[in-house]
């Protein structure tokens, strides 16, 4: 019996923004769904727009699986995690041994497929799945402000300064062109 699927249907249960009161909830399940149509999104604008090479298919499943080991873990809020570059490393082996985990609830025959979307480190595609991250990050921080929940104002302008400072052209293209629309009411994107 292997329960690498069963486990990570559990991704449902692991609450994103944990540290901060949430107009909606957020689960790390609809988070990797939110982050795969952004990373298909912004590879689809590279090889429209930029001449990329992207394979689409992989950063979406790139995406898909970038959060898996935190069925093990556990969300560990931003501030935690990056509090203490100690405490960033001894993290980083905490999500390499959940992987490991995850991974070994594969039957052998299927690990192979699956090693490159748990441990992606060094695959180039994976800057964009990172920037789809960061763009839902500042994503779910337009909709918390939207609705007048000021928890959410200094992560939305770090996120923000963050997101400005990123040097690909995918990002530059989605923010100018799509993230307006985050701002709008329902009303207004129907117009």
């Amino acid at each position: 019996m292997h329960h690498f699927f069963a486990y990570l249907s559990k991704m449902k249960h692991i609450r994103r923004w944990s540290l901060m009161r949430n107009t909606e909830t957020e689960n790390i399940k609809e988070h990797s769904f939110d982050v795969a149509l952004l990373a298909h999104g912004l590879a689809v604008i590279s090889n429209t727009y930029f001449d990329g090479n992207v394979d689409v298919h992989h950063v979406t499943e790139l995406a898909l699986f970038h959060e898996a080991g935190e069925v093990i873990t556990g969300d560990l809020p931003t501030p935690i995690k990056y509090f203490d570059p100690e405490i960033r490393t001894a993290y980083d082996r905490v999500e390499q041994v959940a992987l490991g985990k995850l991974e070994n609830m594969l039957p052998q025959e299927m690990k192979a497929a699956y090693h490159g979307l748990l441990f992606h480190e060094g695959d180039p595609a994976y800057r964009l799945v990172k920037a789809a991250d960061k763009l839902c990050a500042y994503i779910k921080c337009v909709e918390e402000v939207k609705c007048g929940n000021a928890e959410f104002v200094k992560a939305k302008e770090r996120i923000w300064e963050e997101l400005a400072s990123y040097d690909l052209p995918e990002v530059a293209y989605f923010i100018q062109h799509f993230l307006p629309g985050y701002e709008l009411t329902l009303d207004e994107l129907n117009d």
